[in-house]
């Protein structure tokens, strides 16, 4: 297959990448409409009703459905494997309009919440929208459409770096592609988990939102692929490929394995996870919160698993690239689920302290560590 050229592209080919990804969105929400989704109470309530909203989940078939498109394109020749990546920046341009038009519409389209517009428009005014009947719930369409994206970008990063060092491909880069895959893989096979999750219940449709799924998720994420899809193999010791996948896997199971508790936890509150780490909590008589398993060694548990997982994918690259200015725009993704997550966890200490009260700072004098288990 022919190696695509980002140079010198003509104005049709600029047009095609800004709009690729609109079309693509747009293309996965009708598949997502058309394809076979399992019914899931979720935790969230309707704020007229009181009942628990209903979801219909399809993202691994929606995602196997794209990868599956892609890899067809390529092996016919209708499009190159590597076209988003020689596209990428008209591609980023496009997925970022598409991005503050879906947000204005989200915004726009809600009642108003009294606070100031800038405020509104960043953070949403409503919090759970849900349309044609409840068919498509926009907070899991977001995550859907953006998880589905980042793979195909990562596909097509990858498919650029194997066809221009054909012969010595950096097998540090086909680690993270791998690692990579199997994060996005893994958030999609349990999206039904992530209906007990704090993006879900605490965050309002707004630009954070909106902008942040179609254009932040898909193209910022692999920014550690924007950084060195075009350099050669780096020579990396086999050392440090194993410690990135042991960074990356011991963040995994203590996201994926602190998710999947308290998922179990809300859904059957007797059960043991994996029949093994059984439940105890400490509650009030109307509330009860996890003190056991991961729940019981820091309260943000899974943050911790989160900035692991970044920073193996980020190490998987290599300290000779690192030592350089594509190495330092790596690191970006590990330091930005830092500058997420640690004023989220002080967001959430002050929204569960008022929700909880009195059985909070029981919970805090139990389990003292925010984060990092006896440091933190």
């Amino acid at each position: 297959m022919v190696l695509c050229r980002e140079e010198r592209q003509p104005l049709s080919d600029i047009v095609l990448g800004f709009f690729a990804p609109w079309v693509i969105y747009g293309f996965m929400f009708l598949v997502h409409l058309v394809l076979p989704a399992r019914r899931v109470v979720g935790y969230v309530r309707d704020t007229r009703t009181r009942k628990p909203l209903t979801y219909r989940l399809n993202g691994p078939l929606v995602l196997v459905l794209m990868a599956a498109l892609w890899v067809a394109a390529g092996l016919t020749g209708a499009l190159p494997w590597d076209w988003l990546y020689v596209h990428r920046w008209s591609g980023l341009a496009g997925s970022c309009a598409a991005g503050l038009v879906f947000s204005f519409i989200m915004v726009l389209s809600a009642p108003r919440t009294g606070k100031a517009f800038v405020s509104e428009m960043y953070l949403g005014r409503a919090e759970n929208r849900q349309f044609l009947r409840a068919r498509v719930d926009a907070k899991m369409y977001l995550y859907m459409v953006g998880a589905a994206m980042l793979a195909l970008n990562i596909l097509s990063f990858t498919a650029h770096h194997l066809q221009a060092f054909p012969s010595d491909p950096s097998p540090g880069l086909v680690l993270y592609t791998v690692l990579f895959l199997w994060f996005v893989v893994d958030y999609l096979v349990f999206e039904n988990v992530h209906l007990y999750t704090y993006d879900l219940f605490a965050e309002r449709v707004g630009f954070k939102l909106g902008w942040g799924c179609l254009t932040f998720y898909p193209y910022f994420y692999l920014v550690g692929l924007w950084a060195t899809a075009d350099l050669p193999n780096p020579r990396l010791p086999a050392w440090l490929l194993v410690l990135s996948a042991v960074v990356f896997f011991g963040g995994w199971v203590l996201s994926r394995g602190a998710n999947m508790q308290k998922y179990v936890f809300k859904t059957h509150p007797e059960r043991a996870l994996l029949g093994i780490i059984k439940p105890h909590s400490l509650s009030d008589g109307k509330n009860a919160l996890l003190c056991s398993g991961f729940w019981g060694v820091a309260r943000h548990i899974n943050y911790l698993g989160e900035i692991l997982m970044a920073t193996g994918l980020t190490l998987a690259l290599g300290w000779p690239v690192l030592q350089r200015l594509p190495g330092i725009l790596a690191w970006l993704y590990p330091l930005y689920y830092v500058g997420l997550l640690l004023p989220r966890e002080r967001d959430d200490e002050k929204r569960c302290a008022a929700k909880y009260g009195e059985l909070w700072v029981r919970y805090v004098q139990k389990v003292p560590r925010r984060i990092i288990p006896g440091i933190y």
